[in-house]
């Protein structure tokens, strides 16, 4: 089983050290399972991550950097559900990213995901109802003794941040939109926004509201993950089962002068949680320190299935962490070509990110952050250490310019724009397509927020 978490940050699990109580349901997991510290998202977000998981390569192979981008992967890119469903395994899912995705699945349930009357969104709802679906599939696969697969989207933790009762003021009992606040005024200042945050925070002063509205989000998401795994179980599709539960990326929520968002090649986006669980199959209570990627997810499935995972897919399979050992990792490059278009490069104890265009938030062009004394990313040490930044700034040309070599597609960086400019509040009409002009006006260098 595959459960994708979208927009969930590591550090808001309990057993990621949150010491919000978050988690409950998806915290037993990994007190039972194995759960994996340094797991990361390499090309972000939703859709590019998403195709990453399932095509099990990198960029350059299946060509998605951007989110609702024009780009669509190669014909005939190996894909994980068509491989499964070619060996033999059932495959089911409940998901609404459409496009591409649906490729491969015996049966795919999508659900849409609207607010209530009451102005609540209730996602996980929608989402389980479409699981109910999917898992009637899976349940009759295992009945009749065949391998299944399912993969489960959930959305709770994405804006807007408006969970349902229980949940809604789980962490925040005072007033969210008190005079002489202003602890949100950047974030009502950043025009490409300001509407979409009006449309479901009007008024919102204090900065702590949205933070906690996030964890009560991830609260309501857990207590879905819950529902389905009592929903599976009850099918008789957890017996020698393993589940995967992660994330396509996390969440900013201020800490660089972004607000609410996942744009932005910094850890509190790339950081996801990975957790596998199966009694029996997993050793329990497992924490692995070594970093890991979603370049890892397909192996992994396809070895929990016992299907031969082709020599050409760069990942490991998960459970070598307790079978030998997963070796060691290679430095880490990653993507974004959303709201922004620039690369990362973690290697060893540093990261650099470099811009390819002037940063949508006004931010340098180079990056450099030494991950061990700085985790959180606050002291840019491009131009104290320059030496560092220059040698990693070549060592991500050198690979851009090998992997463009070895697939013959080129960069597909390089030959993209960014595809969003601006949101609208939910439900408002979407704003007409990126014209070359508008796509330079997002390019502009705008004037620092000054978080």
């Amino acid at each position: 089983m595959l459960i994708v978490c979208d927009t969930l940050r590591a550090d808001h699990l309990g057993c990621y050290g949150c010491p919000l109580p978050t988690s409950p349901a998806i915290d037993r997991l990994a007190a039972e399972g194995a759960r994996f510290t340094q797991a990361r998202s390499p090309h972000i977000p939703t859709q590019p991550a998403h195709t990453t998981l399932f095509a099990g390569q990198d960029a350059f192979v299946h060509h998605v950097v951007a989110h609702g981008g024009p780009v669509l992967p190669p014909a005939g890119l190996w894909w994980l559900p068509e491989a499964l469903s070619g060996a033999g395994v059932v495959t089911a899912a409940a998901d609404n990213l459409g496009r591409w995705f649906p490729r491969g699945f015996d049966r795919y349930c999508p659900y849409a995901l609207e607010p209530s009357p009451d102005g609540f969104w209730r996602k996980s709802e929608a989402v389980l109802a479409a699981a109910a679906e999917a898992v009637d599939t899976l349940g009759a696969a295992a009945r009749a003794g065949r391998p299944f697969f399912g993969f489960f989207h959930f959305w709770d933790a994405h804006t807007p941040y408006c969970p349902p009762p229980p949940w809604h003021r789980l962490f925040y009992a005072g007033d969210e939109k008190r005079a002489g606040e202003h602890g949100l005024d950047a974030m009502w200042a950043f025009a490409p926004f300001a509407d979409y945050f009006a449309g479901w925070m009007p008024g919102v002063t204090d900065r702590a509201f949205p933070r906690a509205q996030y964890a009560a989000c991830v609260r309501a998401l857990d207590h879905g993950v819950g529902r389905l795994l009592r929903l599976l179980g009850a099918a008789g599709c957890l017996q020698d089962a393993i589940v995967l539960l992660t994330a396509d990326h996390g969440e900013e929520l201020g800490e660089h002068g972004i607000w609410f968002d996942h744009h932005g090649l910094y850890e509190t986006n790339l950081r996801v949680p990975l957790l596998l669980w199966g009694p029996g199959r997993v050793p329990r209570g497992v924490a692995c320190g070594g970093p890991v990627t979603l370049l890892d997810v397909a192996p992994t499935v396809l070895g929990a299935l016992g299907v031969p995972a082709p020599a050409f897919l760069p990942g490991r399979d998960l459970g070598m962490a307790w079978r030998g050992g997963l070796g060691s990792e290679d430095p880490l490059y990653c993507t974004e070509c959303s709201w922004m278009r620039k690369r990362a490069w973690l290697d060893g104890r540093y990261k650099l990110i470099s811009a390819l265009e002037p940063d949508f938030h006004g931010g340098p062009d180079v990056e450099l952050y030494d991950m061990v004394a700085d985790p959180g990313e606050t002291a840019n040490l491009a131009a104290v250490r320059p030496e560092v930044a220059s040698a990693l700034l070549r060592r991500l040309e050198d690979h851009v310019a090998r992997r463009a070599r070895e697939t013959g597609d080129g960069d597909p960086l390089a030959r993209q724009t960014v595809s969003l400019r601006r949101i609208v509040a939910p439900g408002a009409p979407a704003p007409p397509a990126v014209s070359e002009e508008d796509r330079e006006r997002v390019s502009r260098r705008l004037a620092n927020l000054g978080y």
